[in-house]
């Protein structure tokens, strides 16, 4: 199952936008602009934690903005903003998520910085 979404209007939920959301089981992809465009990938093997909100004028219009946090560098954040099917949708990304990254054998990491890690080991040392 794929989706193909468009960033509506937050007031009268209209697609007035010209950003458009590709979600597939490979990757999602933003893309957006008119005259000069801008795309933005994301595998989704790299997708970490997707969160939904909804305020009470997307609600109104059953809108929807999902956050996905990811693992990489240079787009840790993903949003996708004032969408229809925002659960559907939610949903698609955290089951597809987790099984591209049993296909790929990938696992989550923690990002541990060196100070944490010298704090541990000062304990060790001192004891």
């Amino acid at each position: 199952m794929d989706f193909l979404e468009r960033k509506h209007s937050k007031f009268f939920g209209l697609p007035l936008s010209f950003t458009k959301y590709a979600i597939s089981e490979e990757k999602l992809t933003i893309t957006s602009g008119f005259l000069s465009i801008t795309e933005d990938d994301a595998y989704m093997y790299k997708i970490q934690d997707v969160r939904l909100t909804r305020s009470f004028v997307e609600r109104l219009f059953q809108l929807g903005t999902i956050t996905c946090y990811t693992g990489d560098t240079t787009h840790p954040e993903l949003t996708l903003y004032h969408i229809k099917n925002a659960s559907r949708i939610k949903d698609f990304i955290m089951e597809s998520s987790e099984e591209a990254r049993r296909k790929r054998r990938a696992l989550h990491t923690i990002d541990i910085d060196a100070e944490d890690l010298s704090d541990i080991e000062l304990e060790q040392i001192n004891r």
